[in-house]
This record gives structure tokens, C-alpha cells and sequence, in this order.
């Protein structure tokens, strides 16, 4: 029997779920800049497959990686991990 390897994971929040079965989530990271040594914010979306759950935009989600999907469709939404909250 195979042991189970652990698969990479990302947390991100939901941008738009516009697409069937698919969501685009934006992770965000903080580096130092090479320079400056300021704290820099960068992002980078993925689109992830949904397949039982249903996130909302707005939504943190955990996505983790799968095999090759589509041209551009690597990741899946594993859990919710905190509902956006929508005032009015």
C-alpha cells in the first residue's frame, strides 16, 4: 500500500464563481522587498474546481493542487474556511 502524500495547499479568497464547476481565487502573499525591506503584498489568481461545495464570492477558501484539469485548472476548493458577510 502507497502512504498518502501530503498535496500543496493554498489559502485564498473567492473573486468570482461566474463559471460552472469552477471558481477564481485570489492568493495573496506578503515578501520583503529586495531593497526597500518594506513588507510588499503580491498576488496571483488560480482557478479551482468545485465539486460538492459551494463557495461564495468573498469567501476564504482552501484550495489544494489535483492533476490537469483544463489549460488552466490545476487546483480544488478542499474547504471553506470562513463565509464573506455581506451587509446590505
Amino acid at each position: 500500500m502507497r502512504p498518502e502524500r501530503r498535496r500543496q495547499t493554498l489559502v485564498g479568497e473567492v473573486v468570482s464563481t461566474k463559471m460552472e464547476n469552477t471558481v477564481n481565487v485570489k492568493v495573496t502573499r506578503e515578501i520583503p522587498h529586495p531593497i526597500y525591506h518594506k513588507r510588499v503584498k503580491r498576488f496571483k489568481k488560480y482557478l479551482a474546481h468545485v465539486a460538492s461545495i459551494s463557495p461564495k464570492d468573498g469567501d476564504i477558501v482552501k484550495i489544494s493542487a489535483i492533476r490537469p484539469m483544463s489549460k488552466r485548472k490545476r487546483w480544488q476548493v478542499s474547504e471553506i474556511i470562513r463565509e464573506s458577510v455581506k451587509l446590505r
